[in-house]
């Protein structure tokens, strides 16, 4: 009989079976990560290659049908599939998301745990919620998910999607997912060092390109002062080859001076102030880099040495370079070779300095001729008003007619030279206004009573018109009834009949003077000349006028200079019509004038008559200093025959002497002999005397006093007569001190 001993090894066999398939499993998981470390494509750093291959890998390693790699967009409000496998179809796709919020569960596991292993994503509480919407769909029932880090933040997820059947993932799976995430990490590592070393590689090579083919020489010289680099236009602004500046002290080719070395040491202490200001503010270095070059720079303007031996006029901007933990490294010079400019700047000096002695002697020219034209002009006018008064006889009809016109063409050639005078002072910018406080009627009242004797000679009917609301306006007094005067004068010129008007409106803006007139008026094609000065227009009509040119000129000058502006309509054979508008001020001067004018003009003393019965002399005596022949006879004959004791003296030796023994009332001084310092002591000290304070001190000027001039006489000077002196003006200066 033989005993058979049988054992069911069923189990056994099954569990060698499942150890062994373990085993495989693990082997191929293993040499699936060698596979993956080994592999050619992370060295080249395409993102996208490697995620093929890693996709692909772990599908055929894990054996799912699907494998993705999702990562987070910009601003963590989903993750996107950058890439996903599908085993069946051999296809790489991308584009699906899923947004955090609607899937809050799912995103918190990802946040907390190394992997999702879901054996059964419908009751799972890390899938379910994924469930309906996107794995049933595809029919997923298992997956495994593996977070992706970086740099301690989590960027996304590899998920594995196992369709059919449940599976359950062994611990060996899931270790082997979380290294397939790692190589997802060290992919994106690489892809964004590769893309920072392209980015420097191109940057350094664009830096190169813009250092080589610079107009501008630059130059990097280290902390000695040494040459590192050059330029090829720092080479040709020095004449020298890189080869031989390399190595070179900077310095040796540009000349230095003291204040310079001064600005290397506040620019160095400057550095080292940030660089203390910085680390103590515990920031990094690399952020204040930029700031540090932008703030921390010297500029000038230095000669360098050609090879040559010539000079080369350049502009030097020198920089601070920090190296990477901010310490000053190198020194970026940026060179211009400037000469061509500073040969233009030498001309243009010279040229400017050739304009201004230009103008010095027009200026000087002007007021030696003025001096000149007006010594002359005093006799001339001065006499033929002593003529005119019939001071040394009677004039029969045609001497009194040949008296008035030499008066009347002195009065013309005095109105010239006013005229130049006054437009060279505007042009050069030295017209300085004294605005006040003034009234519209005044002003035309006075325009109107000085031109109505002109208009009435020709038959022409004068009238104006003021608005209510334009009752008073801010302008320098003698220059706005200058300019109205220009106006009217012009109107009635060139106005053979009918009517002259001056019109006064308040606008929103200012004032506006309109004159109009029905005279011969302007063609067209002449108005570009109008206002130019010295210019006549080309009409056949006006040839017939005399004049210069100057005084329209002048007129839109003195306008602008209020900030206003002169305009104007014209229509051929019809008339004119010229606005002077004055702008509102921003805010109103005194009311008081600030000038004390004689309301009297040079017209007015064209018609004089003998008004000496109205000033009525009691044994009053008048000294005179005036250096002038002319005008002191002129003067010294007039006050004699009106019945004043006159003492001329040319000089001022003896002025004090001749003031104490002649013992005047009154003292005309001309402005020339003022201008001496010793004159100035002279008044100064017979004002100090007590019964010498009141004593009457009148100026005489061939122009109006400026403020400067004004200034230096306080309280010596009580008043001023403008030569050539007119009879009338000699008269008010005598009534006001002794009637």
């Amino acid at each position: 009989m033989q005993v058979v001993s049988a054992r069911n090894i069923t189990e056994q066999n099954q569990a060698q079976e499942a150890l062994r398939i373990r085993e495989n499993s693990r082997r191929k998981q293993s040499q699936t990560l060698v596979q993956l470390a080994r592999s050619k494509t992370f060295q080249q750093g395409n993102l996208n290659a490697v995620l093929r291959e890693i996709t692909e890998t772990a599908a055929q390693t894990l054996l799912v049908e699907r494998v993705g790699v999702w990562l987070y967009n910009e601003e963590r409000s989903k993750i996107e599939c950058i890439n996903l496998y599908d085993v069946r179809n051999k296809e790489h796709t991308l584009g699906n998301s899923l947004l955090k919020t609607n899937f809050p569960a799912y995103f918190q596991a990802l946040e907390e745990e190394r992997t999702i292993a879901a054996e059964n994503v419908r009751n799972d509480p890390r899938t379910q919620e994924l469930s309906e919407s996107y794995l049933s769909v595809l029919g997923i029932t298992s997956i495994l998910d593996a977070p992706i880090w970086l740099e301690g933040h989590l960027v996304g997820v590899v998920c594995h999607e196992h369709i059919g059947e449940e599976r359950q993932w062994t611990l060996e799976e899931e270790s082997f997912a979380g290294s397939i995430a790692d190589f997802v990490t060290l992919a994106i590592e690489a892809n964004e060092r590769n893309v920072v070393e392209e980015a420097l590689r191109q940057s350094e090579a664009q830096f190169r390109a813009i250092f080589e083919r610079s107009s501008i020489g630059i130059g990097l010289i280290d902390m000695k002062g040494q040459i590192v680099d050059t330029n090829l236009a720092l080479c040709e602004i020095l004449g020298y080859s890189r080869e031989e500046l390399y190595g070179k002290y900077f310095t040796d080719y540009i000349s230095i001076e003291r204040e310079h070395l001064k600005l290397y040491k506040r620019l160095m202490s400057g550095i080292r102030t940030d660089l203390k200001r910085t680390s103590r503010d515990g920031l990094q270095p690399s952020n204040h880099q930029k700031q540090l070059v932008e703030r921390h720079r010297i500029e000038i303007e230095r000669c360098c040495q050609h090879q040559n031996g010539s000079l080369v006029w350049t502009h030097i901007s020198v920089s601070v370079i920090p190296s990477s933990n901010g310490e000053p490294e190198f020194f970026l010079a940026m060179i211009e070779d400037i000469t061509e400019r500073k040969q233009t700047e030498l001309k243009l000096r010279a040229s400017q300095e050739a304009a201004e002695a230009a103008s010095r002697a027009k200026t000087e020219f002007l007021a030696t001729m003025s001096h000149e034209l007006r010594t002359p002009l005093n006799a001339i006018m001065g006499l033929s008003q002593l003529l005119q008064q019939e001071i040394v006889g009677s004039l029969n009809e045609k001497q009194n007619e040949y008296v008035s016109c030499i008066y009347s063409s002195g009065e013309h050639l005095l109105a010239v030279i006013n005229d130049i005078l006054d437009l060279s002072k505007v042009e050069a910018g030295k017209e300085e206004l004294l605005l006040s406080s003034l009234s519209v009627a005044d002003i035309c009242n006075y325009a109107i009573w000085t031109v109505r004797d002109r208009a009435s000679e020709k038959g022409l009917q004068l009238t104006y018109k003021i608005d209510l609301e334009a009752d008073i306006c801010i302008a320098d007094e003698r220059r706005i009834k200058q300019m109205l005067l220009n106006l009217l004068t012009n109107a009635i010129k060139f106005t053979p009949a009918g009517e002259v008007s001056l019109v006064v409106k308040k606008v929103p803006q200012g004032i506006t003077f309109t004159v109009s007139d029905t005279g011969i008026g302007i063609d067209s094609s002449q108005f570009q000349f109008l206002f130019e000065p010295f210019k006549q227009l080309d009409s056949r009509l006006n040839r017939q006028y005399e004049g210069t040119g100057l005084g329209l000129a002048l007129t839109r000058k003195l306008a602008r200079l209020h900030g206003g502006d002169v305009t104007f309509t014209s229509i051929l054979g019809k008339g004119s019509d010229f606005t002077l508008f004055l702008p509102n001020p921003e805010h109103s001067e005194n009311g008081e004038d600030e000038t004390n004018e004689i309301d009297e003009t040079e017209e007015e003393a064209s018609s004089t008559s003998s008004s000496s019965s109205s000033v009525i002399p009691t044994n009053k005596t008048i000294l005179l200093v005036e250096e002038e022949e002319n005008t002191a006879t002129v003067l010294q004959d007039y006050l004699h025959t009106i019945g004043y004791q006159v003492k001329w003296i040319d000089n001022s030796n003896d002025f004090l002497k001749q003031v104490q023994s002649f013992q005047p009332n009154l003292v005309f001084f001309d402005l020339q002999l003022v201008k001496d310092v010793h004159i100035l002591n002279l008044l100064n000290i017979l004002r100090k005397e007590p019964y010498r304070e009141h004593l009457p001190i009148v100026m005489m000027t061939f122009r109006e006093p400026l403020e400067e001039e004004i200034a230096m006489l306080p309280g010596s000077v009580d008043d001023y007569l403008i030569k050539p002196i007119r009879i009338l003006q000699l008269e008010s200066i005598l009534m006001k001190y002794f009637s």
